[in-house]
């Protein structure tokens, strides 16, 4: 308990006396919420249909055994293949007899790859992996972790990126982000059509057609998901959908509230690729994947639906709006989190990644504000939720020491120092 308080106050301490992190988080917060501010004014029915999308997400998870049992039976049905892990060590074992070892991996942006670290365990098994999109690709060249859900790299500047990439490519690059992204562009391009496999998560799966969605501004997804003869979906449950219809007011919802008028590329894969146009007779395997293989992942999430104020931190959308919004982010950055981030990032490693104890000294960095549940498109009141954990670390004797002592200064000297 004491090691994970002391590993989160050195990393943070660390953030905060980073020039460098600051000016990038500064130039980031500006820009993201004029960018979010513009979108919304451009729609104002968001906010109709955000309300529209918090009850399909209320329903799917009070329905999530069934919407399972229905995507499986909708992936096969679309000659997917359907793998149902509980924990994160069968998502690794699914994920490892599939893909083997010594393959080339291209990934896609996911959150719940990071959730079960599973680049670190895929290279272990002698693979090699290259994540595509331009923020994860430079959090893995600077052997970092992602900052931030949408943005991975929101806390590396362009200066330290140009130092990075320069390093890999044998020359001097510029601090130039035209310049460095076409850099990145031209390093991925061949790893697309040299992969054995691509792996991304889902923004939502439909039960009612096996359907993934995919949501991206860069192209790399579709790279990932087309060139590959294997296609491996993870997504955690509570991912799932009733209907198209639903996914379509996903898309309008997460692309307002995180800032653009429209997303790039929208993909929607039902099954994999195929064929009729000999005879009508239908070939799996034409142009894109042989094999699509989709990984629904429990890992804690079922605990926290049976709670209802945790479950509340299910309905998130991964917009990111919240942390931007955030008195506490911008000074800590994905520093204050484990293997999620920020607020929201509390109950998710509390229950699906890392535990209530590594949870601890994340819950008492939070100040309750309420500026995430305000910004938030589904109203997710991450205070709430974290007066609960901290309750919950009361009731286990988990209180961080700091927090006893000063709970004692205030009931004996009428004040916290």
């Amino acid at each position: 308990m004491n090691d994970f308080h002391k590993e989160f106050k050195k990393s943070v301490y660390k953030a905060t006396k980073d020039k460098l992190i600051r000016t990038a988080l500064r130039r980031a917060v500006r820009a993201f919420r004029d960018a979010r501010d513009k979108a919304i004014k451009q729609f104002p029915e968001v906010e109709e249909k955000r309300k529209l999308l918090q009850e399909r997400k209320e329903y799917s998870l009070n329905h999530i055994d069934e919407l399972i049992q229905q995507t499986e039976e909708s992936v096969i049905r679309q000659h997917g293949i359907f793998h149902f892990a509980k924990t994160e060590e069968d998502a690794k074992r699914i994920i490892s007899d599939i893909v083997g070892t010594g393959k080339l991996i291209v990934k896609a942006k996911s959150m719940t790859t990071e959730e079960i670290a599973l680049n670190e365990f895929l290279e272990e098994k002698g693979n090699e992996v290259y994540e595509t999109d331009l923020g994860e690709f430079i959090v893995q060249i600077l052997k970092s972790k992602p900052m931030h859900i949408l943005a991975p790299a929101v806390n590396i500047p362009r200066e330290r990126v140009a130092e990075a990439f320069s390093k890999l490519a044998g020359r001097k690059l510029p601090p130039d982000i035209p310049k460095l992204t076409l850099f990145a562009r031209e390093f991925l391009r061949d790893k697309y059509f040299k992969a054995d496999v691509g792996i991304s998560g889902a923004n939502t799966i439909i039960t009612e057609t096996g359907s993934v969605f995919l949501i991206e501004n860069e192209g790399n997804v579709r790279f990932v998901t087309n060139a590959p003869p294997v296609h491996i979906v993870l997504a955690g449950i509570e991912k799932l959908l009733p209907t198209m219809a639903d996914g379509a007011l996903l898309l309008d919802v997460v692309s307002r509230y995180a800032g653009y008028y429209a997303t790039s590329y929208v993909s929607i894969i039902s099954g994999p690729s195929k064929t009729g146009d000999i005879e009508k007779t239908v070939v799996y395997g034409a142009h894109g994947p042989k094999e699509l293989h989709i990984i629904l992942l429990d890992n804690g999430r079922r605990e926290m639906i049976k709670d209802p104020v945790f479950k509340k931190a299910l309905y998130c959308v991964r917009c990111g709006a919240c942390m931007y919004e955030c008195p506490v982010y911008p000074i800590t950055t994905g520093y204050w989190g484990y293997r999620y981030m920020g607020g929201i990032g509390i109950p998710w490693t509390a229950f699906v990644a890392g535990g209530i104890e590594r949870a601890a000294p994340l819950a008492f960095a939070c100040t309750l504000c309420g500026r995430c549940k305000k910004y938030c498109p589904m109203e997710i009141d991450t205070p709430q939720i974290v007066e609960k954990i901290r309750e919950v670390l009361k009731e286990k004797g988990l209180l961080p020491k700091y927090v006893k002592e000063l709970a004692q200064n205030v009931l004996t000297q009428g004040k916290p120092y």
